[in-house]
């Protein structure tokens, strides 16, 4: 199985910032062991490539660093020219890994998961939406037919993701979140579930099995970009849901078995995960990882 990592791109955090940037590295030493796993350095995603999901004028403004200091407050990163660069390869690690799936099942970026990005701004750390972006390069560089269903996991809605695709049938985007959590004002995706807080694993995996027969029912993919954020595990200090570390790992597995059963594609990216220890997040996309690549040899 092929991921594609860009930890290496360090975006330079002022002392203290709580983006929990180190949990990349971390993760891809625990990848590099696993000697069925060839990592490979993320590409940049190209100009036009964003452009298939982001306005010019925003695309411009985060090149430039003309950001205004309220839109980089709404993204949470300082600007440099490395957070640029780090972006882009984000994204087009989600770009190879899509197009990797196409023939080999499945295949991962080490990153990603960036769904908080507006067509227009970038949010909640999120600077280019790599989902969005990903999914109309497929259609663009592939096959203009291809259908596309986005399985975002994330404990936060995706809300740019959402906002994006709203008007695009050939994209379906599923959201299963934290009701009472960020963003606070949510958008509308093709199938929405908001959870209540202190929601465990029994209540959160028959949530997830009704949303993929509804999945089923209403629309049928020819590839699956899945955010498997680790933020709904118990031990995360933002997710407010109790997924235990297997419960996660029952999730990983429902999605990934829909999946198989179609023989349709899957590209997965961590998304979120703000473990009060980082150790916890590392483990849990780490488990994904090793999920996924079980199912990538059943393929």
């Amino acid at each position: 199985m092929k991921a594609f990592y860009s930890d290496h791109f360090v975006l330079p955090l002022p002392p203290g910032h709580r983006f929990p940037m180190e949990k990349y590295s971390q993760l891809r030493n625990l990848v590099e062991a696993i000697a069925e796993i060839k990592l490979v350095e993320a590409p940049a995603a190209t100009d036009t490539q964003i452009l298939y999901a982001h306005d010019p004028n925003y695309l411009t403004k985060v090149i430039s660093g003309k950001l205004s200091p309220q839109e980089e407050k709404e993204i949470g990163f300082p600007w440099s020219e490395k957070m640029v660069e780090r972006s882009k390869r984000s994204a087009g690690a989600t770009i190879a890994a899509c197009k990797i799936a196409l023939t080999e099942g499945v295949s991962g970026n080490l990153a990603g998961g960036t769904h908080h990005a507006y067509r227009q701004l970038g949010t909640g750390f999120c600077v280019f939406n790599d989902s969005a972006i990903a999914a109309r390069t497929l259609q663009k560089e592939v096959h203009p037919r291809l259908k596309v269903a986005v399985i975002d996991l994330d404990v936060h809605q995706g809300n740019g993701t959402a906002a994006i695709l709203q008007h695009d049938s050939s994209i379906f985007t599923l959201s299963i979140h934290g009701e009472n959590n960020f963003p606070f004002q949510k958008e509308v995706s093709d199938l929405d579930l908001g959870l209540n807080d202190g929601c465990g694993d029994d209540v959160y995996l028959a949530a997830l099995h009704n949303c993929l027969d509804q999945l089923d029912d209403r629309f049928q993919a020819d590839a699956i970009i899945y955010l498997a954020g680790a933020d709904p595990h118990e031990g995360d200090r933002l997710g407010r849901l109790k997924l235990t570390k297997t419960g996660m790992r029952d999730r990983d597995e429902a999605v990934f078995q829909y999946a198989l059963d179609r023989q349709i594609p899957v590209a997965f990216s961590m998304a979120g995960g703000y473990g009060k220890e980082i150790q916890s997040t590392v483990d849990i996309h780490f488990q994904t990882i090793q999920t996924a690549l079980h199912f990538q040899q059943r393929y």
